[in-house]
C-alpha cells in the first residue's frame, strides 16, 4: 500500500512539475525577454536603431517576402532568410504598433508572387532554373522603399538597410542636399574655356533620385538651414569667406562631406604662357584644416607600388587601383567597397585636436611617398626611378568626429574698411552643441565620369555602367549622413558565420611546426651535401674518381637517409595528432552547443525527482 502511494506521489509530483514548466513558459511568453550571448551582438539592435523605432509617429509596414518550403530556397539561405525575419521581429519589438510586420510566401503563379512583383521584389534564380525570393518592401502611405533581392553579401550591413528603409518612408520629405564645386557636376549650358555645354556627371544624376540636391555658390555667404548634408567638390580657390561659412554650417549640426586634391587631372586648366600645355588643379581647405588638426600637401600627390595600375612603360605608381585591404570593413560607409580608382589623389597628416576622432576609412600601403605632382603624370621606369618608400600608411578617406570649434576665433573675416564697425555685431559660432562628423576624402578625379563608368550605347540608348566602386562609396557616406544621427553612427554589425578560430590557431601553430622541422630537414641537408664536398676535396680527387665515394661519404649519406626518414615519420605523426585534436575539438564544440542544454534539463528532472521520493519515504 505505502509503495503504491509513493508511485502516486511520484506521478502527480510529475505531472505538477509539467503544469508548471507550461504556466511559466507562458507567462514567460508574455513578457519575452531575449538575452544576446552571441559575439558581436547579432541579434541586438544598435542605440541608433532603437533610438529611430521609437521616434515613429505613424506605423509603417515592413513586408518580408520569403520562399517557403524545402526545395523553395537553397539551404544554405535559409538560416539566413530565418535571421532576417528574427531581425525584422527585433525591430517590431522596439517600435511596437508603429511598425507592422507582414510575411508572404511568393510561390510560383500565386498572389503573394504578383504582389512580390508590384512591389519591385526580384525572383532569384536556382542552377536548376527555379526561382526563390528573399526580399523586403517598407512602405507608408504612398512612399515606398524596396529591397528587390537581400543578399547575405550585405549581411553585416542588413541593420542598417532595414533601418534606413524605415526612416525613409517615414519622411514625408525628401532630404537636401547640398551641392558645392568648382567644376561642373550638375551639368552647364556654356563652358566660356571650352565654348561648349556639357552633361551633368553621373553622380549627380544617382544623388537627384534620392535627394532634392541644391546647388551652393563657392562664394556663398550662407547655407540654407533646409541644408542637412553638404556635398564639397574641389573648393578650388576657396575665398577665406566661404571657410567661415563652411565652418559655422559645421558647428551648427550640418553634416559636411569634402573631396580635395592635390592635382585634379579632370580640371585641366591653360598655362598663361603661350604654347605651354596646362595641367591639373589643386584644392584645400587650410584655415579648417588647421583648425581640425588635419594637413593635406596641395603640391604632393601619393604614390603607392602596392596598388599601383598598368603594367611595362603603362605602370602608373600615381593611379591607384585600391582593394578590400585598403577599407576599413567595420564601417558602413566602406564595408560592402570592393575596389576603387584612385587617381593622382593626396593623402592626409593628421593629429586631431582635442575632443575630436579619427577613423580612417581609406588607407594606403606602408609602401608608398609622396611625390611632386609636376611629375605625378609620370609613367613606367621613370615614375620608378626615384621612387623610396617611407613605409609610413597614411589616411586616405577618414572621418572626424566629436565636438568642433571654430577655426575663426575672431569671428567672420571682414574686410577693414568694415572690420571695426561689424565687430560688435559678431554673433558667430564658436564650438558645436553637441557631437558632429565630417568626411574628408584627398581625391576628386575618382567622382568624375572618366574614372568612375563606362558609358555605352546600346540600340540607340544611353547605358551607364560602374567601372568600379567609386560612386558607391560617395554615396554611400551621403546616404549615412541623410539617415540623421540615429543612423549616423551605426557600424556594420558582426557576420553570422563563425568559423572555429581555435581550430584555425592549432592549424596555424601545427604549420608553423612542420614547416620549421621541414626547414630544419632542408638544412641538414645542405649540411650533409657540404660535407660531402669537402670529404671530396680533401681526398684530392680526380674528376673521373670523385664518383667513387668512400666509406666516409656513404656513412654520412646513410646517417642523412636515416636522419630524414625519422623526420618524415615524425612530421607524419605531427600532421595525424593535429587532424585528431581538430575533430576532437569539432566534435566537443558541437557536443556543447547540441546536447548540453537538452542534458542539463534532464538532469534537473532527475535531480527533483529524486529529492521529492527521498522526502516521501518513511523514517
Amino acid at each position: 500500500m505505502k509503495k503504491h502511494e509513493n508511485l502516486v506521489y511520484s506521478a502527480v509530483g510529475l505531472a505538477a512539475l509539467f503544469l508548471i514548466l507550461v504556466a511559466f513558459n507562458y507567462l514567460g511568453a508574455l513578457g519575452a525577454k531575449r538575452i544576446d550571448l552571441t559575439q558581436g551582438s547579432l541579434y541586438t539592435l544598435s542605440d541608433g536603431t532603437r533610438k529611430m523605432l521609437r521616434g515613429l509617429d505613424a506605423p509603417v509596414k515592413l513586408k518580408l517576402y520569403i520562399s517557403r518550403g524545402e526545395q523553395a530556397m537553397p539551404v544554405q539561405l535559409r538560416s539566413f532568410a530565418q535571421r532576417v525575419e528574427d531581425l525584422a521581429k527585433e525591430m517590431k519589438a522596439v517600435a511596437g504598433s508603429n511598425l507592422v510586420i507582414e510575411t508572404y510566401n511568393p510561390k510560383p503563379d500565386s498572389d503573394d508572387e504578383e504582389q512580390a512583383q508590384l512591389d519591385g521584389v526580384e525572383p532569384q534564380q536556382l542552377f536548376s532554373g527555379e526561382t526563390f525570393y528573399l526580399g523586403v518592401v517598407v512602405s507608408q502611405l504612398d512612399r515606398k522603399q524596396a529591397i528587390p533581392a537581400v543578399s547575405p553579401q550585405r549581411e553585416r550591413l542588413l541593420e542598417y538597410d532595414l533601418a534606413r528603409a524605415v526612416a525613409r518612408v517615414a519622411s514625408a520629405e525628401r532630404p537636401v542636399l547640398g551641392l558645392m564645386s568648382a567644376l561642373p557636376v550638375l551639368g552647364e549650358k556654356f563652358n566660356p574655356m571650352t565654348r561648349q555645354s556639357s552633361e551633368p556627371w553621373v553622380l549627380a544624376s544617382e544623388l537627384k533620385r534620392d535627394f532634392d540636391v541644391k546647388p551652393v555658390s563657392l562664394l556663398a555667404e550662407a547655407i540654407d538651414p533646409a541644408i542637412k548634408v553638404l556635398l564639397v567638390i574641389h573648393p578650388r580657390d576657396l575665398p577665406e569667406a566661404t571657410e567661415f561659412v563652411l565652418d559655422q554650417f559645421v558647428l551648427r549640426g550640418g553634416k559636411l562631406i569634402v573631396f580635395v586634391d592635390p592635382y585634379a587631372y579632370f580640371d585641366q586648366q591653360p598655362s598663361p604662357m603661350p604654347g605651354i600645355g596646362g595641367g591639373g588643379t589643386s584644392s584645400t581647405l587650410p584655415k579648417l584644416f588647421k583648425a581640425w588638426g588635419v594637413e593635406m600637401n596641395p603640391g604632393k600627390v601619393l604614390a603607392d607600388v602596392v596598388y599601383a595600375s598598368g603594367n611595362g612603360q603603362r605602370y602608373t605608381p600615381t593611379v591607384l587601383t585600391l582593394n578590400r585591404t585598403a577599407f576599413n570593413r567595420d564601417d558602413v560607409v566602406t564595408s560592402q567597397v570592393e575596389t576603387l580608382l584612385y587617381a593622382f589623389g593626396g593623402a592626409f597628416e593628421v593629429k586631431p585636436v582635442d575632443g575630436l576622432k579619427v577613423t580612417e576609412l581609406v588607407k594606403s600601403s606602408a609602401n608608398s611617398m609622396l611625390v611632386d605632382n609636376i611629375v605625378s603624370t609620370v609613367s613606367g621606369d621613370a615614375a620608378m626611378k626615384g621612387f623610396k618608400s617611407d613605409e609610413k600608411v597614411r589616411p586616405l578617406a577618414m572621418r572626424l568626429t566629436g565636438k568642433f570649434k571654430t577655426a575663426f576665433p575672431e569671428g567672420k573675416p571682414k574686410s577693414d574698411d568694415k572690420k571695426a564697425a561689424e565687430k560688435k555685431d559678431d554673433a558667430s559660432l564658436k564650438e558645436s552643441a553637441g557631437e558632429n562628423s565630417l568626411i574628408l576624402v584627398a581625391d576628386v578625379d575618382m567622382l568624375n565620369d572618366g574614372a568612375a563608368v563606362d558609358v555605352q550605347e546600346v540600340f540607340g540608348r544611353r547605358v551607364v555602367v560602374p567601372s568600379n566602386g567609386n560612386l558607391a562609396f560617395a554615396q554611400s557616406m551621403v546616404e549615412q549622413f541623410a539617415s540623421g544621427d540615429a543612423l549616423g553612427s551605426l557600424r556594420s554589425r558582426a557576420d553570422a558565420f563563425r568559423p572555429l578560430t581555435v581550430v584555425r590557431e592549432m592549424q596555424a601553430r601545427a604549420q608553423e611546426q612542420y614547416l620549421g622541422r621541414l626547414k630544419g630537414l632542408e638544412d641538414e641537408l645542405q649540411k650533409t651535401t657540404g660535407k660531402l664536398q669537402e670529404m671530396q676535396k680533401a681526398r684530392g680527387a680526380a674528376a673521373k674518381g670523385a664518383l667513387i665515394m668512400t666509406p666516409e661519404q656513404q656513412a654520412e649519406i646513410e646517417n642523412f637517409r636515416t636522419h630524414a626518414t625519422e623526420t618524415r615519420r615524425e612530421l607524419k605523426e605531427l600532421r595525424k595528432n593535429l587532424r585528431q585534436d581538430a575533430e576532437a575539438l569539432v566534435f566537443w564544440t558541437k557536443l556543447v552547443n547540441i546536447a548540453l542544454m537538452p542534458l542539463l534539463v534532464v538532469l534537473a528532472g532527475l535531480a527533483v525527482f529524486f529529492i521529492r521520493k527521498r522526502k516521501l519515504q518513511p523514517a
